[in-house]
């Protein structure tokens, strides 16, 4: 009996290389792309056991839970860390950046993520990306949520590891995940005692058992179906366009903004400004006295298929996350998560205005 999903026929070396191509194609990137069989954790924690050098000096900006982790990782490497922490309604400044390196001359490797889906920021990359490049450091920008939601762009931006995933501004599979790697990288990776080696989290592995063989034979057996849906959500960015896709983000961040503070009902965008939030989700403060996992059970209740999820951690009682990402930037799914909300708030007894809410996502959306 045969399946879909089942029997299929080896992906080859050449198939593997062509999706690579692509990934590269989307991030306009020169660089070498390698597509790591796992979940973006995996080239994100490989990238930093790759890079750190045991006794060097890391600067690691905090916008969200996974700045903190990165921390983490570098000093188990035995790294000095020095945290930039801002507060995570907001995003780092370039500036803050730029002073940060000037006290620390020493530090030769940065971490940052682009968008914070888990806090609904994002950070200007591009003028960042300028600064630590006038600095020398080594620079890595998780850009796991921000990929195919906003503007990407590694090479003119000075990035030397950019790591992406797919199951969220992509629309594509959690799986299979990719990084693509500069020359200097490269070369740190190769001077690093300490850099991974015959390991799951080996990237120099990958560059000379694939990348200098000539991309001829695969280190190991490929994860097929991920690989067979990256290439398939690559493929439907290429056939709709990367500027529409974008394009869809931003409206669809600029509709859910609009349309939440016209609902009322006490919820209030968590990121303060505009400019700071995230194409990929927006996330929400409930009013005080209202449970946000509470308030996301009985909206899901009515409609268990909405992209609609409370904060994680100590943010889970305060903080209403909108994953307004993939094929759920759309219109009608703004709608849909703000009607929910708001009759669910309505329920606690919160004054709302459904119509006010909707009239401002159409509003917003056709204006953005």
């Amino acid at each position: 009996m045969t399946h879909p999903f089942l029997d299929l026929a080896p992906l080859t070396p050449a198939r593997f290389a062509a999706i690579e191509r692509q990934v590269g194609a989307l991030l306009d990137t020169r660089q070498d792309v390698v597509i790591m069989q796992g979940e973006a954790l995996l080239p994100l924690e490989g990238c930093i056991r790759s890079g750190a050098r045991p006794g060097s000096t890391a600067l690691n900006v905090i916008t969200g839970p996974y700045g903190q982790t990165f921390g983490n990782w570098l000093r188990d490497c035995g790294v000095t860390v020095v945290d930039l922490a801002v507060p995570f309604h907001s995003a780092v400044t370039a500036e803050q950046v730029r002073e940060a390196l000037a006290a620390r001359p020493e530090i030769d490797f940065v971490s940052l993520v682009h968008a914070e889906a888990a806090t609904g920021n994002t950070n200007p990359v591009a003028e960042i990306g300028e600064v630590v490049r006038a600095h020398g450091a080594l620079f890595m920008l998780d850009a796991v949520a921000s990929v195919g939601a906003e503007p990407l762009l590694p090479d003119a931006w000075g990035v030397d590891l950019c790591v992406i995933g797919a199951q969220k501004g992509m629309g594509g599979p959690a799986g299979v995940s990719a990084v693509a790697v500069s020359g200097r990288a490269w070369q740190r990776f190769a001077e690093n005692p300490q850099a991974p080696r015959r390991s799951y989290l080996s990237l120099l592995d990958w560059k000379e058992r694939w990348i200098d063989s000539g991309r001829k034979a695969l280190p190991h057996a490929p994860a097929q179906l991920e690989m067979l849906a990256l290439q398939a959500c690559l493929e439907r960015i290429e056939s709709e366009g990367p500027a529409s896709v974008m394009d869809r983000h931003a409206r669809a961040a600029s509709a859910t903004r609009a349309g939440a503070l016209a609902l009322g009902g006490g919820l209030a965008p968590y990121v303060h400004e505009a400019r700071d939030a995230a194409p990929v989700a927006t996330t929400l403060r409930t009013p005080a006295g209202v449970d946000a996992s509470e308030l996301v059970a009985k909206a899901l209740a009515a409609d268990p298929t909405l992209p609609l999820i409370a904060g994680g951690g100590a943010l889970a009682k305060e903080m209403i996350r909108i994953n307004h990402y993939g094929p759920d930037a759309t219109q009608g799914v703004v709608h849909s998560s703000l009607a929910a909300l708001g009759a669910a708030l309505g329920g606690t007894g919160a004054t709302v205005d459904l119509e006010a809410a909707r009239s401002a996502v159409s509003a917003a959306w056709q204006n953005a």
